[in-house]
């Protein structure tokens, strides 16, 4: 048995966090579904972006597509689409075992909307129809204005991957929006189950204070971070208003640990994914970290549901002048800047793209 297949076997999912055209043409990606137990995977913009501007893969489609008039956003979501949907497909066969918790693939509503509830909600109901998988996960932001778009597009139906959650607050207004989405189509006599994962980023936190704390320290912040969300997940999956609506037939929220490669050079490679195996989670990890886990023989040690020593490493960050709350937020907005900033690169991509192979085109140059 290999490490892939151990944390698999002890009920926890590992994603890809990557998706190109070529994986899916080679097969690498089916080889990974059957030989390392990959049972979804995640996209965002700058995955996107390398894809598609790192591959000639994708040529003859935004031909074709430019041929057509098309541009921008309105392409690249055809080009997602087309990948997304090849790749849901792959994974319906775990979806249908796991009767529905597991084989989802994600994609990411525009970052431009992060901040606009209305839009949000809107582009989140548009993409799935376009789609027309029910294993495909629609991501929107954990932010203040995408939490309403998140209850709303529950309330309609649509699975949500919540993203860019830092902290065990982030994380808990993601499930009481997602609850009250649930909540609210009990009410109105629909079928409660509509399935969730809520995306905590990880090694972002030991990037932002690598320079600002002790040696003992490093690589200890992401890590304690998990922990309490962890331990907050588990005592909500036992409250009462949440077995209330087990008992109509919805299904909890998963967390989906994000982010778990390891940035630190020094570190371990599985840093992460040794650290935050636990069942009934996802972890959705770079090729990279993939790669790396698959040379390893299985793993043991599952993390602790009582957040183990999680508050005594952060309070000695906090004594190291690390306000937790704060830094949660600014990585919250950073992050929403950042993926803004990979789609407009994205954008560009399209552009040059769209231009360089519309004058390779003799059917247009002809028309």
């Amino acid at each position: 048995m290999n490490a892939p297949q151990s944390l698999h076997d002890k009920g926890q999912s590992l994603w890809l966090d990557n998706i190109t055209r070529d994986i899916l043409d080679n097969g690498t990606l089916k080889r990974y579904i059957d030989e390392w137990s990959i049972s979804g995977l995640t996209s965002n913009p700058t995955i996107f972006d390398q894809a598609i501007k790192n591959s000639g893969a994708y040529d003859a489609s935004i031909a074709e597509k430019v041929k057509k008039g098309k541009s921008g956003e309105d392409l690249f979501f055809d080009l997602a689409l087309e990948d997304l949907t090849r790749a849901a497909d792959l994974f319906r066969p775990v979806h249908e075992k796991t009767n529905g918790v597991d084989g989802y693939v994600s994609l990411e509503v525009s970052p431009l909307l992060a901040y606009d509830t209305k839009k949000t909600i809107a582009a989140a109901k548009e993409l799935f129809a376009r789609a027309n998988r029910p294993n495909l996960f629609i991501k929107i932001p954990g932010t203040k204005e995408g939490l309403p778009a998140i209850e709303e597009a529950i309330f309609s139906g649509v699975p949500i991957n919540v993203t860019l959650l830092f902290s065990r607050e982030h994380y808990l207004a993601a499930a009481d929006a997602f609850l009250r989405g649930i909540e609210r189509r009990i009410a109105a006599g629909l079928n409660p189950r509509v399935d969730s994962v809520a995306s905590l980023f990880v090694s972002r936190w030991d990037v932002a204070v690598a320079d600002k704390v002790p040696e003992k320290l490093r690589g200890k912040l992401g890590i304690a971070i998990t922990q309490r969300t962890y331990k907050a997940a588990i005592s909500l999956f036992s409250s009462e208003r949440w077995r209330r609506v087990y008992n109509f037939g919805a299904r909890a929220q998963r967390p989906l640990w994000a982010s778990t490669g390891t940035k630190d050079p020094k570190a371990s490679p599985l840093l992460y994914v040794e650290a935050l195996a636990s069942p009934y989670t996802v972890n959705t990890m770079p090729e990279a970290t993939l790669k790396a886990l698959s040379t390893h023989a299985e793993l043991s040690g599952l993390m602790p549901v009582d957040g183990g020593d999680c508050e005594e490493v952060l309070a000695d960050f906090g004594k190291a002048g690390i306000d937790i709350d704060a830094l949660a937020a600014r990585l919250q907005d950073e992050g929403a800047k950042s993926f803004v900033a990979s789609w407009n690169n994205l954008l560009n991509v399209i552009a040059t793209k769209s231009a360089s192979v519309g004058k390779a085109n003799p059917l247009k140059a002809a028309s």
